[in-house]
């Protein structure tokens, strides 16, 4: 039997039993694999690295084994030209990406919706094909074809699915951003990429309050000449919805006319042929359109849901993600292995907290995705889910976004469900996916991401480039992997594209991210590589202050940065950390000695920070990342050039000429 249970496990917070093992998609593709290619994998090391040393057969293998829809697959795996950027996958296959996600019909649920305003929805199988039908036909009609652009300005609801299948089956290229963003916000990421038709909503809920979007969205339209057709959604059903706005037309109009279609026009594209236009966040200047082609995001969500999240058929996904973030379009792949997408929008914390457990326990999720952020404010709140709800039925609960710290796993096994596998992701928009994450036949260590996934050459540089283990350094992979981008979309000489990811290590991808692989093969995560700190030359990850403060009970977050220091100085730096408390409470002596000694105790002297300053909020991108280098530049009085791309702008004033930072 390949893939045993582990055997020697000290320190693991959880270990997969030996019929948990056996009974999961790891394992079962294990043993496929041995037997296509006479193979033999004792453990999951060897496993991976047969899927980087072989590649050919490993992603022939995978395309089978998850039984990817196309009409043609060639025999030829991978072009690569003299660097590692230069790559083509599968030149001769043609697939439809919208096909894959639609490929299992019937009864059964496929799409269900809670919205914060309590509105309820469901979609069957049959549902979501006829809508994506009935959709696709109108798009035609309006003369839509391969390669044009379609940008959804939207809410996590099914209408936005709809509309990227639909866009997916035409062979459209589509992108997505949350109606939080204001006008320039979506100017600077429509306006780079020139979509012909756009999906918008008329107003969103949040926390309990009604947004609309229509006079915006008059605004967006104005700076949008190449729009020729803006299809609204009504969600708070606001009269006369397209009034003032030119060429626009509510979706039930657009779709009126064919209402009899009951089949789908898949168009069969090359493996590589653009599907979507990701956004960086956009806190540094205007945000980068991250071309990914459709065949490598199909194959990869298949692989990380399938084999390294345990999904099934009649699996029920839950993310809790707004259409800003990459885990939207990871989540709208569940479709792809028979899952059920349990789509949510609003505030995780409508109904005194409760909401997205009372959405658990109702839908009966089977894998449940969402922030680390989200589960430190849970613990901060000592919400306990396994006390007020029936968390039975959850099998994984992935956590992105930032690095799960060691005390959110114990949260997790504490007041969430024991044994549940933790799947710890991490990768991003860059990728649109993840390059280490969970894996249901492996333990799971606390504060550790359990393993490199299946096909990416993974590893730790140190500054001169070479692998290190049991030390901090970059994460790299050094051989190319499906959902490497196209390019970036405008960036006609590529110089943009290869300055993100090339650069630094020459002809190797270098991520960006402060890493460290342990002893066992996990991964802990310190922070982005620019966001680490360098007081006296010795490098800091910014995770490892977080971790410690997290654990005062006043904190309810805080933000860390590195400021020039002293100022006749500017190449040295100090630690400074800003602190926002429960309501009511002042920061003083006391505390912030109390902090300076959790930190100290726990990490190095060098850790500790010159300053501790309290902010009643911290800015953060729309997907809920603490923005660190744009509150370094406010602090040393340089512009932030996109405050658009955050959820909470005005925060930023919180850092601005503070006495305390002045000496």
């Amino acid at each position: 039997m390949p893939l045993s249970a582990p055997m020697s496990v000290g320190g693991a917070a959880t270990v997969p039993t030996a019929t948990q093992v056996a009974r999961s998609n790891m394992a079962a593709f294990a043993v496929a694999m041995e037997a296509r290619f006479t193979r033999q994998f004792d453990d999951y090391d060897a496993l991976h690295r047969w899927s980087v040393e072989h590649a050919d057969e490993f992603w022939t293998g995978l395309w089978d084994y998850c039984a990817m829809v196309s009409s043609a697959r060639g025999d030829v795996v991978v072009e690569q030209g003299d660097t590692m950027e230069q790559v083509s996958w599968f030149p001769g296959a043609r697939l439809n990406f919208a096909e894959n996600l639609l490929r299992f019909r019937g009864s059964e649920d496929a799409l269900v919706f809670w919205g914060e305003d309590q509105v309820k929805r469901r979609m069957s199988r049959d549902d979501l094909y006829a809508a994506v039908a009935r959709l696709a036909a109108a798009m035609r009609a309006k003369g839509l074809k391969a390669g044009d652009r379609v940008a959804a300005f939207m809410p996590n609801s099914p209408e936005t699915i709809i509309a990227m299948l639909a866009a997916a089956s035409v062979g459209a290229i589509f992108s997505s951003a949350s109606p939080d963003f204001g006008p320039q916000g979506i100017l600077d990421r429509f306006g780079q990429t020139e979509p012909v038709m756009l999906f918008a909503t008329d107003g969103y809920i949040y926390n309990g309050k009604k947004h609309e979007c229509l006079s915006k969205l008059k605004d967006i339209a104005a700076g949008l000449p190449s729009v020729h057709t803006f299809v609204i959604c009504p969600y708070l059903g606001l009269d006369q919805p397209t009034d003032g706005i030119p060429g626009a037309v509510t979706l039930d109009d657009l779709t009126a006319p064919y209402a009899e279609v009951d089949t789908i026009d898949f168009e069969q594209l090359p493996f590589d042929h653009p599907l979507y236009i990701a956004f960086s966040s956009g806190t540094t200047g205007v945000p980068k359109c991250i071309v990914h082609r459709a065949g490598g995001a199909l194959m990869l969500h298949l692989k990380e849901h399938q084999l390294h999240g345990d999904l099934r058929e009649g699996s029920r996904l839950f993310y809790f993600a707004t259409c800003s973030w990459v885990m939207w379009n990871w989540l709208a792949s569940g479709l792809a292995s028979g899952a059920a997408l349990m789509l949510y929008d609003g505030s995780p914390f409508a109904a005194d907290n409760r909401v997205l457990f009372d959405y658990m326990q109702a839908e009966r999720f089977t894998h449940f995705g969402t922030s680390a952020k989200f589960l430190e404010a849970c613990a901060k709140f000592d919400l306990k889910p396994i006390e007020t709800h029936d968390t039975s039925s959850v099998e994984v609960l992935f956590s992105t976004g930032s690095p799960l710290m060691a005390e959110g796993y114990d949260y997790v096994y504490n007041a969430f469900k024991p044994g549940v596998l933790i799947s710890s992701i991490s990768g991003g928009t860059d990728l649109l996916g993840a390059f280490v994450g969970g894996n249901p036949v492996l333990p799971v260590y606390r504060g550790e991401i359990q393993c490199a996934q299946l096909g990416m050459a993974v590893e730790v540089f140190d500054e001169t480039g070479h692998p290190v283990r049991d030390r901090k350094g970059e994460l790299v992979c050094t051989r190319p992997f499906p959902t490497q981008p196209l390019y970036f979309w405008g960036d006609t000489d590529g110089s943009k594209y290869h300055a993100a990811y090339y650069d630094r290590f020459d002809g190797i991808w270098c991520h960006g991210d402060f890493c460290e692989i342990t002893a066992r093969d996990g991964y802990i995560i310190y922070g982005r590589s620019d966001a680490t700190l360098n007081p006296g030359g010795v490098r800091i990850g910014t995770a490892e202050i977080y971790r410690q403060v997290d654990q005062i009970e006043e904190v309810v977050e805080s933000a860390v940065i590195g400021q020039s220091w002293p100022p006749e100085k500017p190449t040295d730096v100090r630690v400074v950390l800003f602190v926002r408390l429960r309501d009511g409470l002042v920061l003083d002596a006391p505390l912030i000695e109390r902090i300076k000694q959790q930190i100290k105790k726990n990490t190095t002297p060098r850790h500790v920070p010159a300053r501790v300053v309290q902010v009643s909020d911290i800015p953060r991108t729309k997907s809920g990342k603490i923005v660190e280098l744009a509150i370094r530049q406010v602090v040393h009085g340089e512009a932030v050039n996109n405050t658009g791309a955050l959820a909470n702008p005005d925060a930023l004033e919180h850092f601005r000429h503070r006495d305390e930072l002045r000496a």
